[in-house]
């Protein structure tokens, strides 16, 4: 059975980094290690989180966080932001291209990192709002959050590629 959670019924806690545990107000029941996660990641925000049991199973759906009591809030927040940890691209150092494989390496809010790209036509996402998204050869993602604000060379390194 899912549980659609609408408000303050339920109490959210902390249980190592990703996972939380849910305890139902009315009912008393309380289930242990879920992962909570975006229905919609890209433009969902705080609406339509799901809590995933062990098996990866849907058990519960927070309508909208903001509806939480704030602890609950604080911890789901904390959780989706450790699983979402995505870095914003401030500025492109090199970018290389040896057989179709493009090599880069950029500025982040997280440091210096050089990661692959391997199909910039599939994997370099320009969205309306100027931000660009990138998947690097091994699923990570990275954001420019508007590639309009970078500087000259690191915009004429990433023009080719939007």
């Amino acid at each position: 059975m899912i549980h659609y959670i609408d408000g303050p019924e339920i109490m959210i806690t902390e249980n190592d980094g990703i996972f939380v545990d849910a305890k139902f107000y009315e009912t008393g029941e309380t289930l242990y290690e879920l992962e909570p996660r975006r229905l919609f990641p890209k433009s969902g925000g705080n609406r339509y989180v799901v809590l995933l049991d062990s098996e990866g199973e849907q058990v519960a759906v927070i309508r909208n966080t903001e509806n939480l009591l704030p602890e609950s809030r604080e911890v789901i927040e904390r959780a989706l932001d450790e699983y979402y940890l995505i870095p914003r691209i401030t500025k492109f150092i090199k970018m290389t291209d040896k057989f179709r494989v493009w090599m880069w390496t950029a500025e982040t809010d997280h440091g210096t990192l050089t990661f692959e790209v391997r199909n910039h036509i599939s994997t370099v996402k320009p969205l309306y709002d100027g931000r660009v998204l990138i998947k690097d050869a091994n699923d990570n993602r990275y954001e420019v959050p508007d590639y309009r604000k970078l500087d000259k060379r690191s915009i004429r390194m990433l023009r080719p590629k939007l």
